[in-house]
């Protein structure tokens, strides 16, 4: 049976009512792009169904795109945690990465990404510098201090003090995140695809306070690790 021209009607609003919320629902992310919230939705359902994330102190997390400047600091697990944050965040975060991890045929992809590039060898400043510029043009920015994923697993690696340069430089606040119950493997890559039970615990925004020099600010941003994560100190 044939529908009527007011059933047609009635369907076209629906379609367009729901059209409409949908693309809502995919601007509502950190870019505020279609595409992009595409990823981001697809981003949460994928941390959510394979690594079983649970969220805390999520209540002191910056709401909404305009939330920096601010620094978000992590401790580093496996390779996962950039999505196990971001995930949790409707700002964009920009994360600081190791060169060497940058794999070549990924590149268009970390573009993408905008992912900040680090020297590990401290000769080239430039990381520095674009973070600081971001975070004065109001961004965010993450950083994993320890500089690489902690082994033996569950131990608290030292901080670079890169973190405390980019805090003082910048005198944007730092939010701190401890992850962990990430996949313990070999490799950082293999935990994308290995199934976890990962926590990750937001702490209370940090203002450093005036005049604190970086190691000054490093060693009070790692205090908070040591006492959140209660495992051993390898310094």
């Amino acid at each position: 049976m044939p529908l009527s021209p007011p059933a047609w009607f009635i369907l076209a609003c629906l379609a367009i009512l729901a059209w409409a919320l949908v693309c809502r629902w995919l601007l509502h992310s950190p870019r505020q792009e279609p595409v992009v919230g595409l990823i981001y939705r697809g981003m949460q359902a994928y941390v959510g169904l394979l690594h079983r994330v649970r969220y805390e102190g999520l209540a002191g997390v910056p709401r909404g795109v305009g939330a920096g400047p601010l620094v978000v600091v992590c401790n580093h697990t496996a390779g996962i945690d950039p999505l196990l944050v971001q995930a949790a965040c409707e700002f964009e975060v920009r994360w600081m990465m190791a060169n060497d991890m940058r794999l070549p045929r990924f590149e268009p992809f970390w573009q993408f990404a905008r992912i900040i590039g680090v020297d590990r060898q401290g000769r080239d400043t430039t990381s520095a510098r674009e973070a600081i510029r971001h975070l004065k043009a109001g961004g965010v920015v993450g950083v994993f201090p320890e500089g690489g994923i902690e082994r033996p697993p569950e131990t608290l690696r030292p901080f670079y003090s890169g973190v405390g340069l980019i805090v003082s430089r910048s005198k944007a606040p730092v939010l701190p995140v401890w992850i962990s119950g990430t996949p313990q493997v070999d490799r950082a890559w293999e935990s994308l695809w290995t199934p976890s039970r990962a926590r990750v615990t937001f702490g209370p925004i940090m203002r450093p306070e005036a005049g604190a020099g970086p190691e000054e600010i490093t060693r009070s941003v790692r205090a908070w690790f040591q006492q959140v994560s209660g495992w051993p100190d390898t310094e």
